[in-house]
């Protein structure tokens, strides 16, 4: 089954019930495999069966539960409609694209407007999707991807705002009356005359009621809204107790106005528990805005035009329309606009963006540049290879919005908790009331109903539904500013758990580029096939290791052949490769073997003294290959690998994290103990074929621990997959970054530690989080309903519990993991 899936950006939730109640009626949808709702980024994501269910009918679906959908509209001008057979083909093609909700286009007026959701789609996807088509789109009037959600959220946040003015205005005086009017009554002050005239006069009390009642019902309003969606969808959310808490204070005091019995008024008490209310939810969703700032700036980072040379002109054109293909030129100081490859000119290129390393990487023809990064001096030609969605950048971004979108397990308990809490509130202010009432009659009606309302105001849902999801968006988006991408919150969890790392030798402790370091010939006579004596010389040792191989794909190979350059190569008959052992082939009409000692046992190949200098080049770790002519030792190439600059102080940074670190590597057991040894690691796998790294993963993960995996090669993929948590080196290949769930941008090992510790102290804001959530409402819910708070007071404090735990998240934006230095209990690690 062919599954898809949907983000949509989603308004109007207040709560953690908000979100159980969206995923747990949208899960119900024939055709739904998953639904996951984040609080923090207000972001919803369904996977769902495309032949059984539409991004439409998900969609509306939101909307009939009672929720928002944050979209976007742009009408784009058009060139190359004829006629309206044209202007409904085009249309077809928009409407069958992902993201897009509606596409209407006119032959009349040559315009296409559309409505999109921006987190699937962008005007740069439509404009490419309308040439596809044959068409031609100019940039379009409306809101890019990047700002039409923001727009969605800012005028949110305005909304809230007049709210809280509003709100302001009409509580302020209503409070400042009723106070002096109780505090002139309790101490028997005298009031100026102007006061006391107006207390005492018979209208007074439906000033008090013409103050409250704006703030009741337009203060209010969204709150009264949202608790009849949960309870029209069988659920209770914050929403629930602030109207039942703040109305039954308001409709109680109009019964004094009526007559119908003597109390106080508590119409202040509504108005101060509604607007603190709103207070609180504004704070939040300032202080939320601020948990995405590295994400936006990620998105900032973009460049919006780019000049490109097009039959032979010279033009600055739109980002949106770089296609791939076209020759990109970016002058010094410029920011590169999309990937590529250079192909004319030499520069030093800032990357520190995207891989967190601040030294500037020198670019010439035939290396890769990425889009964002900023050209330092010289003048460069490249060729664009990948534009919009698919440039490294949007890939990052794209990344970073699904870890932070994504639910982290030690979520599981605030969401089950979030099931129950607002109904199990409903219960205990009913308790609260019927126990003041039965045990305390001397309080009477009024006493009990205060009491009720405080457990109903200072119960705060909002802090459990914020408490993982606001520090996972800063703790993946402070990872993202330093080069580390997590792929979901599951992994940035359980990294903080790793107890043992593996690391794969050639590309993550090395550097992955062998280069041939000795040749050490034969002495012994030897003779060809035919008898004949063969005279090798080192020229001669080489042009045959070449030779066989030049058409293998083994990392060493590349080193030997580049060695052998200057040589006339034969071409190879008979080609085959061992796995774990070497190489053989027919050279010039003689059988060469080249490979490991194993492989010359396997041939029953005589080293003729030979085994010396092998095991001297086994000790200076480096890989001893023999050469073996016509069943005859003739001598052995020497590779090495170059150790990796940060390789050394990351594993004595992970040693003080408290970390084991493993190396595992297909090379003999000297080889690797001579390069452990030079980096510090703690045990080495060596001789381990490619096939069984998974299978020493998992014997790893037998003895009861944690395992980290990190590699960058297509044969690590299987043992990153088996692992706790697999990490990629960003230089390696697609397959390992596709199967690792954390990806070191920089190829810089000094990033693992540097992620560990972010994951660290994120699982730890998370605890902290939640331990307030729970303790906040474990410990006032009970004071409430003992009559210990006021209705006021009460709300107060539920306003700044959000408040709390959001500011506590936004604390991690802190933790030192910069790009100069890596602090690890007494260890400074220097980049």
């Amino acid at each position: 089954m062919t599954t898809k899936q949907l983000i949509v950006p989603i308004t109007g939730m207040t709560c953690a019930n908000c979100v159980a109640t969206i995923e747990r009626v949208t899960a119900k949808m024939p055709g739904i495999e998953q639904a996951n709702v984040n609080l923090a980024s207000e972001r919803g994501t369904w996977t769902y069966d495309p032949a059984v269910l539409s991004q439409d009918q998900i969609v509306a679906r939101i909307g009939d539960i009672g929720y928002g959908v944050a979209t976007a509209d742009v009408d784009l001008p058009l060139q190359g409609l004829h006629d309206e057979t044209d202007a409904r083909t085009l249309e077809k093609v928009l409407q069958k694209i992902d993201g897009i909700l509606a596409a209407s286009v006119s032959s009349v007026t040559n315009k296409a407007h559309v409505q999109y959701l921006p987190t699937m789609v962008g005007q740069g996807d439509l404009r490419r999707a309308v040439e596809a088509a044959g068409f031609r789109a100019i940039a379009g009037e409306g809101a890019s991807s990047e700002d039409a959600e923001a727009i969605a959220r800012e005028a949110e946040f305005r909304h809230q705002r007049r709210r809280l003015i509003v709100g302001i205005a009409f509580t302020l005086p209503l409070f400042v009356l009723s106070m002096l009017k109780d505090v002139a009554m309790d101490s028997m002050l005298p009031l100026p005359a102007i006061l006391d005239r107006f207390y005492m006069w018979p209208g007074s009390w439906w000033v008090f009621a013409a103050l409250a009642t704006p703030v009741q019902f337009y203060v209010g309003k969204d709150f009264y809204i949202g608790a009849w969606k949960a309870l029209k969808n069988r659920a209770a959310n914050m929403d629930v107790l602030v109207v039942m808490g703040s109305s039954v204070a308001y409709f109680y005091s109009f019964g004094p106005l009526l007559g119908l019995y003597g109390a106080h008024l508590y119409f202040e008490t509504a108005a101060v528990i509604i607007t603190l209310i709103v207070l609180g939810k504004y704070l939040e969703a300032k202080a939320k805005g601020r948990t995405s700032e590295a994400l936006k700036k990620l998105m900032g980072l973009r460049a919006t035009t780019a000049r490109i040379v097009r039959d032979g002109i010279e033009l600055e054109i739109d980002i949106d329309d770089v296609r791939v293909g076209d020759t990109v030129i970016v002058r010094p100081g410029e920011k590169i606009p999309v990937d590529g490859v250079v192909v004319e000119g030499r520069s030093n290129v800032d990357e520190s963006m995207i891989t967190g390393e601040s030294l500037p990487v020198e670019k010439q023809a035939g290396d890769k540049v990425v889009g964002a990064t900023i050209n330092k001096q010289g003048l460069l030609k490249f060729e664009a290879t990948q534009i919009g969605k698919n440039t490294v950048l949007a890939q990052i971004v794209k990344l970073v919005e699904q870890a932070q979108g994504s639910k982290a397990p030690i979520q599981k308990l605030a969401d089950q908790v979030s099931a129950w809490f607002v109904p199990a509130v409903i219960i205990i202010a009913a308790l609260t009331f019927i126990g003041h009432m039965v045990l305390n009659p001397e309080g009477g009606f009024t006493l009990a109903m205060l009491a009720a309302v405080a457990v109903l105001v200072i119960a705060c849902p909002c802090a459990m539904g914020l408490a993982t999801p606001t520090a996972v968006m800063v703790g993946t988006g402070k990872g993202a500013e330093h080069g580390v991408l997590f792929k979901s919150s599951t992994a940035l969890e359980r990294l903080g758990n790793v107890k043992v790392v593996v690391l794969d030798k050639t590309g993550t402790i090395t550097e992955g580029k062998p280069t041939v370091t000795d040749v050490v010939l034969n002495t012994a006579p030897l003779s060809g096939s035919a008898g004949d004596p063969l005279a090798m010389t080192n020229d001669q040792l080489l042009r045959l290791a070449g030779s066989i191989e030049k058409v293998s794909e083994h990392p060493l190979a590349a080193a030997i052949v580049e060695a052998a350059q200057g040589q006339s190569l034969a071409e190879p008959e008979g080609f085959r490769s061992i796995t774990g052992r070497g190489v053989s082939a027919v050279v010039d009409g003689r059988r060469v073997l080249l490979g490991n000692l194993l492989l010359m046992n396997d041939e029953q190949i005589n080293l003729n003294g030979l085994t010396p200098a092998v095991e001297r080049l086994q000790n200076e770790a480096k890989t001893a290959m023999v050469l073996a002519v016509d069943g005859q030792a003739a001598g052995v190439i020497a590779v090495a690998d170059t150790v990796k600059a940060g390789s050394k102080d990351a594993i004595a940074a992970l040693h003080a994290q408290g970390i084991e670190v493993v190396m595992i590597t297909g090379d003999n057991r000297q080889t690797a103990e001579a390069i452990a040894k030079q980096v510090g690691v703690d045990r080495v796998l060596a001789e381990v074929l490619p096939g069984d790294k998974a299978a020493n993963v998992k014997q790893l993960q037998s003895e009861g621990k944690i395992v980290a995996m990190v590699g960058d090669g297509i044969n690590d993929a299987p043992a990153l997959a088996q692992a706790d948590v697999g990490i990629a080196i960003g230089t390696g290949t697609d397959i390992a970054i596709e199967a690792a769930d954390v990806t070191l941008m920089s190829g810089d090992l000094r990033g693992l530690p540097k992620a560990i510790m972010l994951s660290r102290g994120t699982l730890r804001t998370i605890k902290q989080n939640l331990f307030w959530a729970f303790f906040y409402n474990v410990v006032l819910i009970p004071v409430a309903a003992l009559g210990a708070l006021v209705p006021m007071m009460a709300a107060g404090a539920m306003a700044f519990s959000s408040v709390f735990v959001v500011s506590n998240s936004l604390r991690l934006r802190g933790l030192k993991v910069g790009n100069r230095q890596l602090v690890t209990g007494s260890l400074v690690i220097g980049n």
